[in-house]
């Protein structure tokens, strides 16, 4: 966040994101910091809202220290405020499971933070558990070229139980040491300026945004402006939920009355009146979406679109879904939004999928109201429900893999070459010929080859070895047949017999 004025800087709080894989116990590390139950309250475990929170931690030196912690639904909500442009954290968390060591998604989450170009902690989870082995955690991290302290590197490392409490205190130790070294400041005198890190749009209560102030301080009476969306700062809370008047740098804050959604990622200002704030929206400019070309549609394009519907509770959950969408890449099969919101599945959403049988609403947290639920109960749109994301991608994943077109090779069986022409009667020709390779049996279709081309079809009635029937014959013998086929097989033609499989990827 850019800083307007250099004078009367001050030490601000660090912003601290916790990240890692899904099961490594990023929720219960949090709970145990906050003393609350995130956990029990979520499902499956997992976080699934972003959200911030302050703590107090008292120091070695016996020194109070305020740190915020952004919990985020994962990697997916992270890289898309990074994608935006803003800066969120000044610190990461990458939280490590003592008993599984480096997964994907760990590395997945390492990305998002390396792209941030901010330092990061290793926080080495679950030494509690049984199976736990620090030592092979830490080899498992230098393997996937994260270089500890003590291995070759300089980030540092904490062994943590998140459950117990173990190493917690060094932990937070370690965060303050770290936010020290990056000598963070901002100025408490300038109107407030921070991140937008969550909204959500209430029924009752209209739309309200999650704020994280970056510099500056926020106070009643002030207008918020994100990009074109603007709120006056009248009903103001903190992460506590408790109304308050004034807030500063490193808190996040939560304001309800946004004439529209903002988005979640993009940088908020504040100023004092309507008519200031109107004037930062007048010079707002947003950008200009790549111009495609309008193309006529190959006749040979034989791509499967699988049109969907997304409604989800909060704009952060709503972009962590496209975002791993982004990521499910097939040539032959396509997922097309054909239409996306927050709140509840609603009569509208639904009117839109009965005008096309293909089309799948896919709702996250997010419940059909009673207008939609008496459509549905009444017609066979498919809905699917979720509330953890990665599940919801599991589905998207496996409905892409079972719309791809099936596609079939002919597998040859067997090739033999023609020795004799015996007669021809219409379509039916009785030949003889040698085995070449494999086998031929009664009831084949097989290919004409001539010079090794094929020239025609036909198949196999009739199989004799040494003017005895049998069903099928073998390499390097010799035999007589009789073929249907509409083409004239010559002499040293060659048939061979084939069976039609799907083709394997």
């Amino acid at each position: 966040m850019t800083i307007k004025k250099q004078e009367n800087l001050i030490k601000r709080s660090p912003v601290v994101v916790i990240m890692g894989h899904i099961d490594h116990g990023k929720s219960t590390l949090l709970d145990y910091i906050r003393k609350t139950n995130v956990v029990d309250d979520e499902a499956g475990g997992i976080t699934q809202h972003l959200g911030a929170y302050e703590v107090l931690h008292a120091t070695t030196e016996n020194k109070n220290r305020k740190i915020t912690f952004l919990d985020t639904p994962g990697h997916e909500a992270f890289c898309g405020i990074r994608e935006r442009g803003a800066h969120a954290a000044d610190i990461a968390v990458l939280v490590v499971s003592a008993e599984d060591g480096v997964k994907p998604q760990t590395l997945e989450a390492l990305k998002c933070i390396l792209a941030e170009k901010i330092p990061y902690i290793i926080a080495i989870n679950k030494i509690d558990k049984q199976g736990a082995n620090i030592e092979l955690t830490k080899q498992s991290l230098a393997e996937n070229e994260i270089y500890i302290e003590g291995y070759g590197g300089d980030i540092p490392v904490v062994p943590i139980s998140a459950l117990r409490g173990d190493g917690m205190p060094e932990l937070l130790d370690m965060i303050i040491l770290v936010a020290d070294m990056q000598d963070l400041k901002a100025n408490p005198d300038i109107p407030a300026e921070g991140v937008i890190i969550e909204a959500d749009l209430d029924s009752k209560k209209g739309i309200s945004a999650t704020l994280l102030i970056k510099n500056g301080t926020l106070e009643s009476g002030m207008y918020i402006v994100a990009d074109d969306a603007i709120s006056p700062v009248r009903i103001f809370e903190d992460y506590q939920g408790k109304t308050i008047k004034k807030a500063s740098f490193s808190s996040p804050v939560r304001v309800i009355g946004f004439n529209k959604i903002p988005t979640v990622g993009t940088i908020f200002r504040t100023c004092g009146s309507k008519r200031d704030a109107e004037k930062m929206i007048a010079e707002y400019k947003p950008k200009e979406k790549e111009k495609k070309t309008s193309k006529i549609k190959d006749e040979n394009d034989t791509t499967v679109i699988i049109p969907i519907i997304i409604k989800a509770d909060v704009t952060g959950s709503l972009d962590g879904i496209k975002h791993e969408l982004n990521k499910i890449k097939n040539e032959k099969v396509k997922i097309k939004i054909v239409s996306e919101g927050i709140g509840n599945v609603n009569e509208n959403d639904v009117k839109t999928a009965l005008s096309d049988s293909n089309i799948i609403i896919i709702s996250f947290n997010a419940e059909p109201d009673a207008k939609a639920k008496s459509i549905l109960e009444r017609s066979s749109v498919n809905i699917q429900s979720f509330n953890i994301i990665y599940k919801l991608i599991e589905y998207l994943k496996e409905t892409v893999i079972s719309k791809v077109p099936k596609e079939y090779i002919d597998q040859a069986s067997g090739t033999a070459k023609i020795l004799a022409i015996f007669s021809k009667n219409k379509d039916k020709q009785i030949l003889g010929g040698k085995v070449q390779e494999g086998s031929l049996s009664v009831g084949s279709e097989v290919k004409i080859l001539r010079r090794d081309v094929e020239i025609g079809r036909g198949k196999i009635k009739e199989i004799q070895q040494k003017k005895l029937k049998t069903s099928e014959v073998n390499e390097d013998y010799e035999f007589g047949c009789m073929i249907e086929s509409k083409i004239e097989i010559a002499l040293g033609d060659k048939i061979q017999g084939f069976v039609t499989v799907e083709k394997t990827v």
